[in-house]
């Protein structure tokens, strides 16, 4: 073959560096992780909370939108990582390759959806309902929580290491706490009407449940907004593909290894890397089929299950944390004292573990674009800035509880608005990257092609219902 000249383009950032592809791993055990973390971290208030609200209101007739959203995830997932896969970069980068701020543009929506410490209350509130100890303690509970997780996201050697083990850990006590609840709880009804709910009683239930309330279960069933953005980055430090060329995130206290900054390579399209690549692609296929879709599929199931099994028909259920109060109550009175208990334990640990996930998937999203973009030919390093946002988050959210503000409704505008224009955005930026970033042999084509069309358009429909519905709550009308 001649010589291989990159299509990546170079007029904003440094043209990558031309290397074989490395050698793909000879068992799939070796790869799983990435797909596993993306579930982990969005097992969170959708998981436990909305979808499991829906199914008290309306039974489990609308469990197959569930299905919908994580498939449309999936496909958008496996074009973030052919991205990635394919030259070492975040999908990030790729957008700032096209244009140098779109990378910015996404940092900061993410910050925006995520800087409020909702996510971490919602943890500290099951806490209190183990206790005993009342809202008060709320606040500072959930204070304690943001400087461990702070503390265990900078200490970390290997930061993606350690949040893959919490992870584990958060999946295998959810696990659990589905065997359980299929054991003592989730009748025989349930299953039957799970079943009817994936065919024939499959629909929209409006009324009584608002249209963009569906659209948004769908929409972030699994992940949603950043969250998907940051494949990238787990995968890459997993070591996948050119990934492998790629230092991974370290401790700026604790590690040894650098990460520089994240431009990255591509290989030539010859016989031999193209054969490895097909090996590379059914791998990251495979792990994320059997990671991130089913368990998320299965928990969102599974908790609806519970949920129909337990509350069904109950007035008076309120669509937020004060939804697991009621729900670990009447397992207490169905079940045992024992198995409320255990609702709320493993509920409080898995919002614990999404919270934890959450602070990392924005502080890595924002310092490999502000280091790579912006702060190329400083002294500083990725692993530093990484170590300065995360703290920043943490004393942000620190500052918000004690000031005992409570969440503005502007904020809960951005940041339902911000998710959805996010995909959407991002959506049509993948269709451009991975059609003319990469060479013709791995492109992004058919099927897949056609997935992030639909990705395209119905992001851009719920963006449209988003933003007149949350115009509508600010102004009136």
């Amino acid at each position: 073959m001649a010589e291989f000249t990159p299509t990546v383009p170079a007029r904003v950032l440094p043209a990558v560096t031309v290397r074989d592809l490395p050698e793909p791993p000879r068992s799939t055990w070796r790869v799983i992780g990435p797909g596993l973390v993306g579930a982990g971290v969005g097992l969170a208030s959708g998981e436990f909370i909305l979808w499991p609200y829906i199914a008290s209101q309306v039974g489990l007739i609308f469990v197959w939108g569930a299905a919908i959203g994580i498939i449309t995830q999936w496909f958008l997932n496996m074009e973030i990582e052919r991205y990635t896969l394919a030259t070492g970069e975040t999908a990030l980068t790729g957008f700032s390759r096209m244009w140098k701020h779109w990378g910015l543009v996404f940092v900061f929506m993410t910050l925006c959806s995520n800087l409020w410490p909702g996510w971490v209350t919602s943890s500290a509130t099951m806490v209190t309902y183990l206790t005993g100890s009342g809202e008060g303690s709320v606040r500072w509970i959930a204070i304690g929580m943001l400087i461990v997780i702070a503390l265990g996201l900078t200490l970390a050697p290997v930061i993606y290491l350690a949040l893959e083990r919490v992870i584990f850990v958060k999946i295998a006590l959810v696990a659990t706490l589905i065997v359980v609840a299929v054991l003592f709880a989730v009748n025989a009804e349930s299953w039957v009407q799970l079943g009817r709910g994936l065919t024939v009683d499959a629909r929209f239930p409006v009324p009584p449940l608002e249209f963009s309330v569906l659209m948004g279960a769908i929409a972030y069933a699994g992940a949603g907004g950043g969250q998907n953005l940051c494949q990238s980055n787990w995968i890459r430090d997993k070591g996948f593909g050119m990934g492998q060329y790629v230092p991974r995130l370290v401790s700026p206290v604790t590690g040894h290894q650098e990460a520089e900054a994240s431009t990255g390579f591509q290989f030539a399209p010859t016989k031999e890397n193209l054969a490895r690549w097909r090996q590379w692609w059914r791998f990251a296929n495979i792990e994320q089929a059997w990671t991130f879709a089913m368990v998320s599929f299965v928990t969102i199931a599974l908790m609806s299950m519970l949920a129909y099994s337990t509350v069904f028909g109950r007035s008076g259920l309120a669509n937020s944390i004060g939804f697991l109060q009621v729900e670990g109550q009447v397992l207490q009175e169905t079940v045992g004292t024992w198995f409320g208990v255990l609702f709320w334990m493993i509920g409080a640990l898995a919002l614990f573990a999404s919270a934890m996930g959450i602070v990392d998937y924005t502080s890595r999203l924002a310092s490999d674009t502000i280091k790579t973009v912006y702060l190329r030919d400083k002294s500083v390093s990725v692993n530093q800035v990484y170590f300065l946002v995360v703290w920043a988050l943490a004393l942000v959210g620190i500052g918000i509880l004690l000031l005992g503000f409570d969440q503005p409704l502007i904020l809960l505008v951005f940041s339902a608005c911000f998710a959805a224009v996010m995909m959407f955005v991002y959506s049509i930026l993948l269709i451009i990257l991975n059609r003319r970033a990469l060479p013709e042999a791995i492109r992004v084509r058919s099927f897949r092609l056609g997935a992030l069309v639909w990705s395209v358009a119905f992001f851009g429909t719920l963006t449209v219902l988003v933003v007149i519905q949350q115009a509508q709550n600010l102004f009136g009308g």
